[in-house]
């Protein structure tokens, strides 16, 4: 009964998480309204002003987190750097670890 359990928790865990992964982006490698894509830097950009960009979206129709118009793998990368760079990215984590390690 119990492995049943855990299989069937299991199995619900794995079709919530698939049911939330993202889709196909059918805008990609398209140009915006201005004849551009965004690449790389401007997902970096992206990234940087998300916290920002965020509290405006919520009150404006016209401004959106992601720009869907991108030329795909690149921009996902700058944009996922940009969100590391203000977020912390983690590495402060590491070091306040060790800092507290060396210091208990």
């Amino acid at each position: 009964m119990r492995k049943l359990l855990i299989f069937l928790f299991l199995a619900v865990m794995l079709v919530s998480m698939i049911g939330c992964a993202a889709g196909p982006n059918p805008y990609e490698r398209t140009p915006n309204d201005e004849n551009e894509v965004a690449g790389f830097w401007m997902g970096l950009w992206h990234g940087f002003i998300t916290p920002v960009t965020f509290i405006i979206s919520l009150f404006s129709d016209k401004v959106h987190l992601y720009e869907i118009h991108n030329n795909g793998n690149w921009y996902n990368f700058g944009f996922v750097i940009g969100l590391s760079a203000i977020f912390g990215g983690g590495g402060g984590g590491s070091c306040a670890a060790r800092r507290r390690r060396r210091d208990g």
